[in-house]
């Protein structure tokens, strides 16, 4: 049973902070050393056996006030000390290169800073790298912090070089100002510059809390075990975050545009009955971390993902499913991921998109082409004017990102 008389030691994440960097660069042992745990088993750990495994890791950060320092253990690093906890935050990874690509892209709203991985054993920049801060410029994701990973693998020199290399590289750009904290994750150097820099560089940004509810569902599932009694089944589960607004035990919520009966889309309307964050039960979420919210939905609509990429909130005060969307078009110079650089042509009518906003996917027909697109959904999205979503084109076998569109009601 969870002891709420400890509350204080036990953070609720205020803040959702995107890891990107190139590949191999050392996202992986930055998260661990930050974090205390392995990416693989980076999920939130939910009473009554709710797993979420959505990227998201958490960590607390503490402070040291006889050595004025911050700590990722409750122990101080420097005399041995207990320290304070001083903010918890959720650490949003996303798996593969264009996944991330696409999250950054549409998701801006999921993440309130950045913290951009870059090796000082390869020279910068590297192509994903530059891949993902144009994103977080493309976006406008300005609170960002710079790690120059892996110092522990070039010389003074060639560390300086690097360093220089990458203020260089982030001139002119979103991150110009962002600080950059060499270090070498694997051995926990300079752990608490790094943490220092993210809480003087992103802070908690300051929340409405009494606008309507928006909760992005990336998960959904079934907490039944085969064989349980119809009288003993629990409600369908959906997690995910909420980025503005707080929901309370006992709401009632719809989820948009919700489930398929035919041809037509359907919101569903249920209650919140049971809310964990952070492990623990509480009696409303509020912005900042991973929710799993219990419902009383039939559990047959919440397994296996079946909801995930919807909206809930408030009944009537979310966007209203749209099943064709406009949106003015800015493509890259070449597609991402794809191998001989190859150049993104113009959109054209009949071909076929796949569009993604937030954590939501679907395919598109192109009605109408150029510099403004209008497509027809196969899954209709809850769009508002201002949206960003990021769009995906078929090249060769798979879907490669090409841009990013900005919504026009």
């Amino acid at each position: 049973m969870i002891n709420f008389t400890k509350k204080e030691e036990k953070k609720i994440p205020e803040v959702n902070i995107g890891l990107v960097g190139h590949v191999d660069h050392g996202k992986t042992s930055l998260t661990q050393a930050l974090t205390g745990k392995w990416a693989d088993t980076h999920s939130e750990e939910l009473k009554r056996g709710i797993t979420i495994r959505l990227g998201y890791a958490d960590a607390t950060f503490y402070y040291c006030k006889k050595c004025d320092a911050y700590c990722a253990t409750k122990k101080c690093q420097k005399c041995f000390g207990d320290c304070e906890p001083a903010r918890a935050v959720s650490f949003v990874d996303a798996p593969g290169h264009e996944a991330l690509m696409a999250t950054v892209l549409s998701g801006a709203s999921l993440m309130d800073g950045a913290i951009l991985v870059i090796a000082a054993d390869e020279k910068c920049p590297q192509l994903q790298t530059a891949e993902h801060l144009k994103a977080l410029d493309v976006v406008g994701i300005r609170k960002i912090v710079i790690v120059q990973n892996k110092i522990d693998l070039a010389s003074e020199e060639e560390a300086i070089k690097h360093y220089n290399d990458i203020k260089n590289f982030v001139k002119g750009t979103v991150a110009e100002n962002a600080p950059i904290i060499p270090m070498s994750a694997v051995h926990n150097s300079n752990i608490d510059l790094l943490l220092r820099a993210i809480e003087e560089t992103i802070p908690t940004p300051e929340r409405d809390l009494n606008k309507d509810p928006k909760f992005y569902i990336a998960r959904s599932f079934d907490i039944n075990k085969p064989g349980t009694d119809v009288s003993d089944l629990k409600g369908g589960i959906v997690g995910g975050s909420l980025t503005e607004g707080k929901i309370k035990l006992n709401d009632e919520i719809e989820i948009v545009p919700g489930t398929k009966i035919g041809e037509e889309w359907t919101s569903l309307k249920t209650k919140v009955t049971g809310i964990v964050q952070a492990g623990m039960q509480l009696k409303e979420a509020t912005p900042g971390g991973l929710v799993a919210l219990q419902t009383e939905l039939d559990p047959a609509l919440t397994r296996g993902d079946g909801l995930s990429g919807n909206l809930a909130g408030y009944t009537g005060k979310l966007p209203a499913p749209a099943y064709k969307i406009k949106f003015k078009v800015n493509l890259f110079d070449y597609v991402i991921g794809a191998a001989g650089h190859q150049k993104v042509e113009h959109i054209k009518t009949n071909e076929i998109l796949m569009l993604t906003l937030g954590i939501a996917k679907t395919v598109g027909v192109v009605l109408s082409g150029g510099e403004t697109v209008e497509t027809k959904l196969k899954i209709p999205l809850c769009v508002e004017k201002g949206d960003k979503l990021a769009i995906s084109k078929q090249v060769g076998s798979r879907w490669h990102l090409i841009g990013w569109g900005s919504i026009i009601l």
